[in-house]
């Protein structure tokens, strides 16, 4: 397969698994997370299909496009190693929401990251919250979840 392929069903199934993710946690109350900012995209879809939630972003460095970047008081910055940790102290586990765009052209150092935030990110998630992420994950509890129709295999995943 090509990489534009690869890309091109890469952004599809985000999009597809984002929106089904969405409706799946539309009557949940509690915040929204998006690990890591880019250049804005995913964060920038997530507010428009959700605009009376909250979207927390993290983010070591913001680079973002200037129509897709959080207001400083959504925005949490610094190692996600160390954010996460800070987060849980603060929310407690009542993510409806968390998104992860691992994105790297390395899929090893990708494996890596997904382990090492894996045990990070689960404790975050409120009881029916969902976590989409472009690379598989390793939790304990959280399993993975079917994809909706539209979604490429293998491009995205869901855990709840």
């Amino acid at each position: 397969m090509s990489r534009l392929d690869h890309f091109i069903n890469r952004m599809v199934s985000q999009r597809a698994c984002l929106d089904h993710a969405i409706a799946l946690t539309a009557t949940m109350e509690g915040p929204v997370f998006e690990l890591g900012l880019g250049n804005g995209r995913t964060y920038h879809h997530m507010v428009e299909k959700m605009p009376q939630r909250a979207v927390y972003v993290f983010e070591r460095a913001v680079a973002s496009h200037p129509k897709s970047t959080p207001p400083d008081d959504m925005l949490i910055l610094g190692d996600v190693h160390d954010t996460l940790v800070q987060a849980l102290e603060r929310f407690g586990p009542t993510a409806t929401l968390i998104h992860a765009d691992l994105g790297g052209h390395n899929p090893e150092k990708n494996d890596a990251f997904a382990r090492a935030i894996s045990p990070l990110v689960e404790p975050l998630l409120a009881a029916g919250g969902l976590m989409v992420a472009s690379d598989r994950m390793y939790f304990d509890k959280l399993t993975e979840q079917e994809l909706p129709a539209d979604a490429v295999a293998n491009s995205c995943f869901i855990y709840g």
